[in-house]
């Protein structure tokens, strides 16, 4: 295994360096811009973040528990979710339905 020296003196090895990285993240950005004549035809910014899943949370990224891609059950419970909000609407139209009917009776 590789080791590398830190700035005490100390000998790091790979799973140190894993968990420091994990644990207060790494930041790597950069641009990339193609230009003909002066003109720019395409910029791609590119910004990468390697930290753990815990770490992310605490500075407010959980992008990946709503992308149906990276979690192929949401979709499914998203579709069930707006099923049962569409049926829970009908409910209450018809329960204000009938709640004005009693008032009209009532009033008769």
């Amino acid at each position: 295994m590789t080791t590398a020296i830190d700035g005490h003196g100390r000998t790091l090895g790979l799973v140190d360096v894993l968990d420091r990285v994990l644990d207060k993240g790494l930041v790597v950005a950069g641009d990339i811009k193609v230009s003909l004549a002066d003109v720019e035809l395409l910029t791609i910014r590119i910004r990468l973040l390697v930290c753990s899943i815990d770490k992310a949370e605490q500075i407010g990224l959980d992008w990946w528990k709503f992308d149906h891609h990276l979690a192929p059950g949401k979709q499914a419970l998203s579709e069930e979710n707006a099923d049962l909000r569409r049926q829970l609407r009908a409910l209450e139209r018809k329960l204000a339905a009938l709640s004005r009917r009693r008032s009209v009776a009532a009033l008769r």
